[in-house]
């Protein structure tokens, strides 16, 4: 039996009894964010999210009204409970198995503390992964102050982890949308310490800074940004004339986008899904808007399971190779009503529109692959005629009048971070990347790097692939003098120029 509750103009239903509880326990504020809040926390059935396995609900106090110390006496954190640190550790110390190029970082670099005197303020999703990362900033010299970048994707028992070390972290999963920028203006704002160096995913943390603290960009040497959307932005500000300090584009360097983009979405995008839904591929109708490195890796997934795949692309390049991998390329209201599954992978906005929603047949599914929540016009979805079901941790249908439904994921969010979790491997890479871009530019002569947007030096790339082939036991073959002389390279690299695509 569905219960209702009527706030607003939202006619919410639930389809267990917990929910509802969980639900009419918070106070009202702005309808939807307190929704998506409870929601979010409402770990208590059996489908939570694969992401955190530790999310204790009998404690729904917000974390921002508890006063927490950890054994050191600093109580500069705001974590969803501390006691949960020596879980937390445990998951930290199994994603150091998989991310062995970051410890031999660690253990190259421990002598010449290459990033010490560095104040490096960082906004990422808060995973085992990225405290493996973090911890490598500080055992090279760095201090650090850290918060989420997604509201969704903070493993609680990490950061809780984090801020026992003794690393300020101000993130616990399911925050609301003011406790989010809450957690940001924490991390930059305090008394005595100022960044030096920014680490950005989405661009927020950048953004805040810009739009409160400015003077904080007087002392900043560089900014390292590792989203498509974070990066768009840099560029429009470069473009704009508003780019005061360096910054460093992670998300194009080679290592990352193939690995993180491309080979991590190949694997996740299967993951969540079946996750979510237990959906069986084989012979479903599946349309991915964007063949990019993301769009290429769903696409490959999900041919391999029997799906059959269209594209939608804007880009005459990507739609040619979309055509020659065999997909067939069409606009999405060509085929809204037959499709089975929708996937959004372009980082742009109202790629799915309600119009579109409306036309989707029953049960179809609708995902998000790119980065922002802004691909599938969730927003249109929150209208009265329309009733929200919660099925399981992540999962919504949507009812229309007639009896249609439409099954959205993770509210429109990245689904491989909000309903799954993304191998080590390939988080390795990445963090291994952003590590290197930190310490190219903290350390970088001054003049080197100029008001604007870079790219990660090949050879660093290069560097970064090198500490990842043991993991394979993967033999490189070494050019003869008379052979390099022949080529014109350098025995230790770069083996291409900065044009080649790979």
């Amino acid at each position: 039996m569905a219960h209702k509750h009527g706030h607003g103009r939202e006619r919410i239903q639930f389809a267990n009894t917990e929910d509802k509880q969980e639900f009419t326990k918070y106070p009202t504020k702005a309808g939807r964010r307190s929704l998506s809040r409870s929601i979010s926390q409402s770990s208590t059935d059996s489908y939570s999210s694969a992401a955190s396995y530790t999310d204790s609900s009998d404690d729904e106090t917000s974390p921002r009204d508890k006063a927490q110390v950890n054994t050191h006496g600093s109580s500069d954190f705001c974590v969803k409970n501390i006691k949960q640190a020596e879980f937390g550790r445990r998951e930290i110390e199994i994603a150091e198995q998989d991310m062995s190029a970051l410890i031999s970082l660690r253990k190259r670099a421990q002598g010449e503390k290459p990033l010490a005197g560095a104040k490096i303020v960082g906004c990422t999703h808060i995973t085992a992964q990225t405290a493996v990362l973090i911890e490598t900033l500080v055992a090279l010299g760095a201090q650090c102050r850290w918060t989420a970048c997604n509201i969704y994707s903070t493993q609680n028992e990490v950061a809780a982890a984090l801020a026992e070390t003794g690393v300020p972290v101000f993130a616990w999963k399911g925050e609301s949308e003011d406790d989010f920028w809450w957690c940001i203006d924490r991390c930059v704002n305090t008394e005595g310490w100022q960044a030096n160096m920014i680490l950005d995913d989405g661009g927020d943390l950048t953004h805040w800074v810009y739009k409160k603290y400015p003077s904080v960009f007087k002392k900043v040497r560089g900014i390292v940004e590792e989203s498509v959307t974070g990066v768009h932005r840099l560029y429009q500000l470069s473009k704009a004339g508003k780019l005061c300090v360096p910054a460093m584009n992670v998300n194009d360097s080679v290592t990352k986008q193939k690995f993180d983009n491309l080979y991590c979405c190949r694997e996740s995008i299967l993951d969540g899904l079946k996750r979510t839904t237990d959906i069986m591929f084989g012979g479903k109708q599946v349309v991915v808007c964007g063949y990019g490195e993301v769009g290429k890796g769903c696409c490959t997934a999900l041919k391999a399971l029997g799906a059959i795949v269209c594209i939608t692309e804007i880009d005459p390049i990507c739609a040619l190779q979309a055509c020659m991998d065999g997909f067939r390329v069409v606009k999405l209201s060509e085929v809204i009503r037959q499709m089975d599954v929708v996937i959004t992978c372009t980082g742009n906005k109202n790629v799915v529109t309600r119009e579109q929603l409306d036309r989707m047949k029953n049960g179809c599914i609708v995902c998000n692959m790119g980065h922002s929540n802004t691909e599938i016009d969730v927003a249109s979805l929150r209208s009265p005629e329309l009733t929200w079901e919660r099925v399981r941790s992540q999962v919504d249908h949507i009812i229309w009048p007639d009896g249609k439904r439409v099954v959205l994921l993770a509210e429109g969010r990245l689904l491989n971070l909000s309903c799954s979790t993304v191998p080590t491997f390939v988080l390795s890479i990445t963090a291994t990347t952003q590590a290197l871009a930190l310490i190219e530019l903290f350390n970088a002569p001054e003049g080197r790097y100029k008001q604007d947007v870079y790219l990660l030096p090949k050879k660093m790339d290069e560097y970064v692939a090198s500490l990842h082939l043991p993991n394979f036991d993967a033999h490189l073959t070494e050019l003869s003098d008379e052979q390099a002389k022949y080529m014109g390279l350098n025995k230790n690299g770069p083996f291409k120029p900065n044009y080649y695509r790979y």
